[in-house]
């Protein structure tokens, strides 16, 4: 076989990715506890002037509602001290709860908090509090980016939170119903510029749809799924359990693509566009490129999803 998992990931390697996100989140990390809180209800408040933020979905606050009831009965300092010890990674009861949650649900916790402090039921900002000299700084960082950037800079900073779940030991996921696969009448086709592949085209039209099942089967056995910025999630069970937990409702708008052959029957090919979140507005639209790699059967083997460094990435088909 001539690709592994770890050499499949240098297909197209002139692609820029935005590494100025894992940069950024990195120094979000080595804030203190009090200007991570800070600089999120910053970031939330600033960007619900550009960005439409949706609402908390019925199932993810079922799922959420005792941690959530409970944050609603405390005092704003223990409100506070609970936020604290989530940035702080701390080993608490609601900090491992927080571990087993999928990133939608967390995703609804914070925005639920928002919506709280907003309210007057949560604790809000200390008034007159001044954000560190780093914290400033990392704000005006993720102010300076495109909106993709930034909800996947704060996403992945809230995510990160709470108890490390490699310490758990063994646990129960917890994670939303899997929405209905679309009727067919309701399904819409893609079409890519410079790319016709029919797994390519149908990796695309049954995630619009989510329709997962038929998509798995579009992979290997030991296929792989690469997220932006995260390591390779490997194994059809793996790769169909992140589709389930993370890619319900997205939407898929791929512009260009070009396809190449690559080593013993494989094919390569790289499609550039965009993807809306259901957590966003349609309008928020974050640049992407997937880069697959199709075994001699036109099987995925491979597929790396890359959240690129500026628009003019779009454009960037090279290999």
């Amino acid at each position: 076989m001539p690709f592994s998992i770890d050499t499949a990931r240098n297909i197209f390697p002139n692609t820029l990715s935005a590494d100025i996100v894992p940069a950024t989140i990195a120094r979000f990390n080595q804030l203190s506890a009090e200007d991570q809180l800070a600089l999120i209800w910053f970031a939330y408040l600033e960007m619900g002037k550009t960005i439409t933020i949706a609402a908390l979905g019925a199932a993810n606050m079922q799922l959420a509602e005792i941690t959530m009831n409970e944050i609603k009965q405390m005092s704003f300092q223990e409100q506070t001290q609970v936020m604290c010890d989530l940035a702080n990674r701390s080993d608490t009861p609601m900090c491992r709860t927080y571990a087993t949650w999928s990133p939608n649900i967390k995703l609804g916790f914070w925005y639920q908090l928002g919506e709280w402090m907003n309210q007057g039921l949560v604790a809000p900002i200390p008034k007159g509090y001044q954000l560190s000299a780093n914290a400033s700084a990392v704000l005006g960082t993720i102010q300076g980016l495109d909106s993709g950037q930034q909800i996947t800079v704060l996403r992945n900073s809230v995510i990160d939170m709470g108890f490390d779940v490699k310490n758990l030991g063994n646990y129960t996921r917890v994670s939303e119903p899997v929405v209905a696969p679309k009727n067919m009448a309701e399904r819409t086709k893609v079409t890519i510029q410079g790319v016709d592949n029919p797994t390519i085209l149908n990796y695309m039209n049954n995630l619009n749809a989510n329709d997962f099942n038929a998509l798995i089967e579009l992979f290997t056995p030991d296929g792989g799924l690469q997220p932006p910025f995260r390591r390779p999630i490997v194994g059809k069970d793996a790769v169909l359990r992140f589709f389930q937990e993370e890619c319900q409702n997205l939407k898929l708008i791929p512009e260009q693509g070009i396809s190449e052959p690559a080593e013993d029957g494989y094919t390569q090919i790289k499609v550039t566009g965009k993807c809306q979140t259901p957590w966003f507005g349609a309008g928020v639209g974050m640049n992407i490129a997937w880069r697959f790699l199709l075994n001699p059967e036109g099987k995925i083997f491979f597929v790396a999803i890359d959240l690129l460094a500026s628009a003019k990435e779009l454009l960037n088909l090279a290999r």
